[in-house]
């Protein structure tokens, strides 16, 4: 298992995920999105795997402007551009993936 999470520091989901994987001793490596980003093929492999609509914070000022993009290339150069328009945290693991807080389909990786 090789998980990853990407998360924002102050977030508190992002932490609660943490803490979710440390309390079952389950080892994982945290990027702060903020600071390092996500790299194109990373956000493609969560993309597939949770769908575009998914990635986007709605709460997250700009993310308005998002909805108004016409071509999902564009809707991903701008989270790329922008890492802090995605939701948090992203949990990988391999192929799968999940956005937000949701230890009901993380149990079943363990």
């Amino acid at each position: 298992m090789n998980i990853q999470i990407f998360g924002k520091s102050k977030c508190f989901d992002t932490k609660k995920a943490e803490r979710y994987f440390k309390e079952r001793r389950i080892k994982f490596q945290s990027v702060d999105l903020l600071r390092y980003g996500i790299s194109p093929r990373e956000l493609d492999s969560v993309r597939r795997a949770v769908g575009l609509e998914n990635l986007v914070d709605e709460k997250a000022r700009g993310a308005e402007l998002i909805r108004y993009l016409a071509r999902d290339e564009d809707k991903v150069e701008k989270l790329l551009e922008d890492p802090s328009l995605l939701k948090t945290p992203i949990v990988r693991n391999g192929r799968e993936a999940t956005v937000g807080y949701c230890p009901e389909i993380w149990k079943d990786w363990e």
